[in-house]
């Protein structure tokens, strides 16, 4: 027997074996620690396939990333996506404007089934950044970055006001949570699952809002702003999620107690944040209308 091709056939199998693994030993391995105990030989062996798993695609990074920089570079398509900061922010823009518009209809629905404000309130929120992001498609779909300074400016204070409005219904949401004790359950690997979609968004809006500064657009930033406001709400959410998976020896007075000052934060930041836009916009409409003034009178 070939020991080293045998070997080399384990650690660098063929790319259809390694795609074909990953669903095969994720699901194995939520459900045997779910169902199965820690103990049990099925999910000792479901442990061992997600680690082999895990180790065959760590030796797999140097060729995908190899392969994806030559993408990169040889795709066309690849590379307009690169060069075009337009089309990946209407690409945002549109993603999220979809993903925000379903899911407060679907927070709605979900008032509307169970009788309550609670489903009302995320509604209300969700379909507030589906506003938002409607009017900034529009502009962006028809407009380069920085083109009409002016309305860029009137559009990113307008949704400073709207951030306003919008602490409303997130007031809603925290006085559900620490009033009448209303909060997330899921189950464990639910609960990680959040975490890591929150921790990821909540990250990649701050890198994008330090980004996309340099386009000097004031429709951009309001896109990303409105993006970490999302995130700041999921991380609130995410709180209350883990508090009740994990904190159950708590007392609930502790529950409200950091659902409170994690709540009355995030509003606070929010409140900041709009008020930040629309004082920018302010300041910048002010000094473009005296520039245009000085020009007119020459």
């Amino acid at each position: 027997m070939n020991w080293k091709k045998l070997g080399k056939t384990l650690l660098f199998p063929h790319i259809a074996i390694m795609i074909l693994l990953l669903p095969i030993s994720t699901a194995f391995l939520v459900w045997s620690m779910i169902a199965l105990g820690s103990d049990s030989p099925v999910a000792i062996i479901s442990y061992v396939l997600a680690a082999y798993t895990l180790t065959v695609w760590c030796f797999k990074i140097p060729y995908l990333i190899k392969f994806f920089k030559n993408f990169k570079n040889e795709n066309k398509y690849a590379k307009r996506w690169q060069s075009d900061d337009r089309l990946r922010v209407n690409t945002s823009l549109y993603g999220s404007l979809i993903w925000n518009a379903a899911y407060a209809a679907f927070q709605f629905w979900l008032g509307y089934i169970h009788h309550t404000f609670w489903f009302y309130s995320l509604g209300g929120y969700y379909l507030s950044l589906a506003v938002m992001r409607f009017f900034l498609v529009r502009y962006t779909s028809t407009h380069k970055a920085g083109e009409k300074m002016r309305e860029e400016l009137k559009k990113y204070r307008a949704c400073g006001w709207v951030f306003l409005v919008m602490n409303l219904a997130l007031a809603l949401i925290i006085f559900f949570m620490v009033y009448w004790n209303r909060t997330f359950i899921h189950h464990e690997i639910t609960t990680i699952m959040l975490a890591t979609y929150t921790f990821t968004a909540f990250t990649v809006a701050i890198v994008n809002n330090v980004r996309y500064r340099k386009y000097n657009s004031p429709v951009y930033s309001a896109s990303k702003a409105i993006s970490l406001a999302a995130a700041c709400v999921s991380m609130l959410t995410l709180e209350s999620t883990m508090l009740t998976t994990w904190g159950q020896g708590e007392s609930a007075e502790f529950r409200r107690l950091m659902l409170t000052l994690t709540g009355v934060a995030i509003s606070l930041f929010i409140v900041t944040m709009a008020i930040f836009m629309i004082v920018r916009a302010n300041r910048k409409l002010k000094k473009l209308k005296e520039e245009s003034k000085t020009q007119g009178d020459k």
